[in-house]
């Protein structure tokens, strides 16, 4: 209530209006000379100027605050500029404006309108966060090359994922509360609406939320903030999808105070890069504003875009060497079609009222309301009755034979290497005769197709302020509430010519999923294995003060939060009679962040940028319970260890050099991030001695260091021909030996504790740490423009195991040491492995017509010319946990049961075509 008080009395702020100046001189793109009659529009005022004999523009008699003015000319790409005014007089310097008869930079090549949210970020790897948060616009040369160029490699900034920034849709987090990230897809395909963006860089100051280490974008989809106009495109692909089709129109303000925009999509194709990975979806926006008087606005949006798509397998080296890079394991052949067992699908449409009132003219207060709800599910097959499907399975590949108890039987050898070879996908044909005689003799299916729901609905209420006390002094703040409800359960949906399914885990001893109704036969439609609900509410208070003087800014920034965490089990799992029916322990945490920064202005040209922030964030949903799955115990109890907030420190210093000429920014960072905590599910040989078991393995007070150097620089040599430059280089790892236990139905006391992994100064996995950019563009008074780029790539590292970096890995069931192990060759298992340098050339071009009033413009992307193969991430098996296990056979261990991988694309095109009218 305390906090509710002091934003309530913020917001009572009412204060008198104060005025100032904006100039710009408008010029030629190549030639530099100034253009006369240039129309230059105010958004927010609806004042339009023309500039003079020499390119001046000037708006006088304005008011403090946020505005943007387009400047359109005759023969010119359209020009929009952001700008705050924040003293008596803003000058903007040289607005160069560029040839062509439409808005040439398009889809992928103007930073604003980037599509990676469509194409690389919905990989489903380890790596799926690659750009961790940049779908928006951002004028620093750094970011873009980060967005466009390292992309397909899969590079983090910072070395950070995604969880680490913020994105906002009119001032609503879109981050989900499950693992913190953001659900790109939610919003897939609409880009022509999503363009209005405004983004905060690293730990800099945002008008909106705290933020993270990551910075925040904020998309505006105002009705009122849209170009009077539509735009129908068509883009080819043969990444993620083949064909994309989008139309979208926006009405502009009318005289009775009415705006409307729109948009209706389709992304298709039946294969993407990898084999059968298709691709289906379909997108839709509304958004609709009624002005209400001068000073009230009242905007609704609705944005649904349901997609599924075929998931593609990381696989072992063994496994890459027989086929290729574009080798999916998760499909076979179907009456004559691909059928893909591994299927994401996503359905959760987004509902916002967003209220916009003008207190005074130096106050605004943003009112929002938001729902979100639908179905995101992942399909895999079930096989209780069955032999694994996997045509990877280690015991279908030739290597498994190589480690015969009576020596390597090489006829066996080439025969399963042959039948890989040729065939080496799923057999569904053999599962439907396996099902169909088990349903004739009145059994349960053997094997089943069921999908992992989570069903999500969550509310969102926030009100954010925004003030100008004077032309030094700005205040912002926001005040959130959250509340989830996530009905988390497997549901069958393919019985695959079987009759019934039990609801029982049938490996071992049969132990019913549900007590409450033991024995139940299960059908198509049908909720088994696991049913429980999540329920989480999160409120933040964020307030923030930004000073601007002539030879200095500098902002301060604190937030106060509180999250709640509880478990609703719906179903009584036998293993786990005690505490798997009904609602856990409330978990209640406590967070706050603390941020400051300043800009030096040494002079116009070149600036110093300071930052730094302190802050508390809560495990998310997906680290807080060890096994949701089946019970209510949260990380921790098993070995009363509490479980507490993550602690992020951050500090990071950039020099600024801004010209007409040139554009350069050279930033250094450090970032901290302690008691993490990380839960992975996976089979295992050698716990604890010989002990076989389904495991989670729980991590918890993990701590990394994140330390590097960022550079982007662009050098405009002539008016048609620009360099640029991009590098990064970091330093990332676990900076201490976190706790390690696991947890599984197997064990007698329900875990196995290990104190320690030694995890210390091992690198962290997610693309490469080390990368480098540099290339040309050239533009043509002709409008036409092309660019290459060459980019660098380094120390990129395998996921290790913890399991294997413990006691576990070297003491047998006694507790004593292996009597066979030897230090020496355990040093030899356990190397972490780095991946090859390798390079990759990209290419893009474009062209623009206009015909009568239509503005046609083409863009050519082409990735990865000379076809360069890499690997881009992957991880280390934990199925064998100990020395004995690892060492027993090194052929074995490191084929079979050695790391998956994730490989880089080879060529790959991009090419968009579009109509302005």
């Amino acid at each position: 209530m305390k906090f509710i008080s002091l934003f309530a009395i913020t917001i009572c702020f009412t204060l008198s209006a104060q005025l100032g100046e904006v100039n710009a001189i408008v010029v030629d793109a190549y030639s530099l000379q100034p253009i006369e009659q240039v129309q230059a529009e105010l958004q927010n005022a609806k004042t339009i100027s023309l500039s003079d004999a020499f390119g001046q523009v000037t708006f006088k008699g304005l008011q403090y605050g946020k505005d943007v003015i387009e400047f359109k000319a005759e023969g010119y790409s359209t020009q929009l500029l952001k700008f705050n005014l924040e003293g008596s007089s803003l000058d903007l310097g040289q607005i160069l404006l560029f040839p062509g008869a439409s808005e040439e930079l398009d889809d992928g090549w103007d930073f604003s309108r980037i599509t990676l949210s469509d194409d690389e970020l919905n990989d489903d790897t380890s790596a799926a966060d690659n750009v961790s948060g940049l779908i928006q616009s951002s004028m620093d040369v750094f970011n873009r090359a980060a967005a466009f160029e390292f992309s397909s490699s899969f590079f983090k900034i910072r070395g950070l994922d995604s969880e680490n920034g913020k994105v906002l849709i009119n001032g609503i987090s879109m981050n989900k509360m499950f693992n913190g990230r953001p659900q790109w897809s939610n919003w897939g395909g609409i880009n022509d609406v999503t363009r209005n963006q405004e983004y905060s860089n690293g730990i800099s100051a945002s008008d909106y939320t705290f933020g993270g280490m990551l910075g925040s974008s904020n998309i505006n989809t105002r009705a009122s903030s849209y170009r009077r106009g539509g735009r129908i495109t068509y883009s080819s692909s043969n990444r993620s999808y083949s064909n994309r089709v989008l139309a979208s129109y926006a009405s502009g303000t009318n005289a009775d105070g009415w705006a409307y925009a729109l948009a209706v999509g389709s992304r298709w194709g039946k294969e993407g890069y990898q084999d059968a990975s298709f691709y289906e979806a379909q997108s839709f926006f509304l958004s609709i504003e009624k002005n209400l008087g001068e000073n009230h606005s009242l905007n609704f949006t609705a944005i649904y875009t349901p997609n599924s798509r075929g998931k593609s397998s990381p696989n072992t080296q063994e496994v890459y060497d027989l086929r290729d890079i574009r080798y999916n394991e998760y499909w076979g052949w179907q009456e004559g079609k691909k059928r893909n067992s591994r299927v994401k699908r996503v359905e959760e449409p987004i509902f916002m009222l967003n209220h916009y009132w003008d207190v005074s003219p130096k106050t605004s207060l943003n009112t929002n309301i938001a729902y979100q709800f639908g179905e995101l599910g992942n399909s895999r097959l079930d096989y209780a009755g069955g032999k694994n499907p996997s045509p990877a399975y280690y015991q279908n590949l030739p290597s498994y034979f190589l480690a015969d108890d009576d020596g390597p039987d090489y006829e066996k050898v080439y025969k399963y290497q042959q039948q890989f070879i040729q065939n080496g996908q799923i057999d569904w044909n053999r599962i439907y005769d396996a099902n169909i005689n088990n349903a004739n003799e009145g059994l349960s299916a053997a094997y089943v197709l069921y999908e992992d729901r989570s069903d999500d609905k969550q509310f969102t209420f926030n009100t954010i302020l925004d003030s100008r006390i004077n032309e030094h002094l700005q205040l912002n703040g926001s005040l959130t509430y959250q509340k989830l409800k996530a009905h988390n359960f497997a549901e069958i949906l393919d019985l695959l010519g079987g009759s019934y399914y039990l609801n029982q885990d049938s490996f071992g001893a049969p132990q019913s999923y549900n007590l409450n109704e033991p024995n139940l036969r299960v059908g198509e439609g049908d909720t088994f294995r696991y049913n429980y609900n999540m329920l989480a509410t999160a409120s933040e208070l964020f307030f923030q003060t930004k000073f601007t003087y002539n030879a200095i800014d500098f902002f301060t920034a604190i937030t106060v939060g509180e999250t709640t965490y509880q478990r609703e089990g719906l179903y009584r799992n036998e293993a786990f009679l005690d505490n798997s029916f009904g609602k856990s322990k409330k978990l209640n945490f406590t967070t706050l962040g603390i941020k400051a920064g300043a800009t030096i202005k040494l002079t116009g040209r070149h600036l110093i940028d300071i930052h730094g922030a302190y802050l508390q964030k809560p495990p998310s949903l997906r680290n807080t319970f060890s096994n949701s799955r089946e019970n209510n115990v949260v990380v921790g109890d098993f070995v009363d260890s509490a479980l507490s907030e993550e602690v992020v420190t951050s500090a990071d210093i950039s020099y600024l050099y801004r010209s007409s000429l040139a554009n350069i920014r050279l930033t250094t960072f450090y970032t901290q991030i302690e008691d993490v905590n990380e839960i992975s599910f996976f089979y295992a040989d050698g716990i604890g001695g010989d002990n076989t078991a389904f495991v989670q393995e729980v991590l918890q007070g993990i701590n990394k260091q994140h330390i590097g150097v960022e550079f982007g620089g662009e050098l405009q040599v002539i008016p048609s021909v620009k360099f640029k430059a991009a590098a990064s280089v970091g330093e990332y790892i676990y900076s201490n030996n976190p706790e390690i236990y696991f947890t599984s139905s197997d064990f007698e006391m329900g875990f196995v504790g290990f104190e320690t992994t030694k995890l210390e100064n091992y690198k962290l996995a997610g693309g490469p740490q080390r990368a480098y950019s540099l290339g040309f563009e050239y533009r043509d008074p002709k409008f036409w423009w092309f660019g290459a780029t060459t980019n660098f790539f380094s120390n990129t590292y395998l996921d290790v195991s913890p399991i294997t970096r413990s006691s576990n890995f070297y003491l047998d069931d006694d507790g004593l040491p292996f009597q066979d192990y030897d230090p020496d060759i355990a040093r030899e298992l356990l190397p972490q492995e780095k991946f090859n340098d390798y390079m990759v050339v990209n290419l893009v071009g474009g062209k623009s017509w206009k015909i009568n009033d239509y503005y046609i413009g083409l863009f050519v992307s082409i990735n990865n010319l000379l076809g360069e193969t890499y690997k881009t991430g992957g991880f280390e098996q934990g199925r064998n946990a100990n020395f004995r296990q690892l060492g027993e056979d090194t052929s074995l261990s490191t084929r079979v049961f050695g790391p998956k991988y994730w490989y880089g694309r080879g060529t790959t095109y991009f090419i968009n075509l579009n109509v302005r009218f």
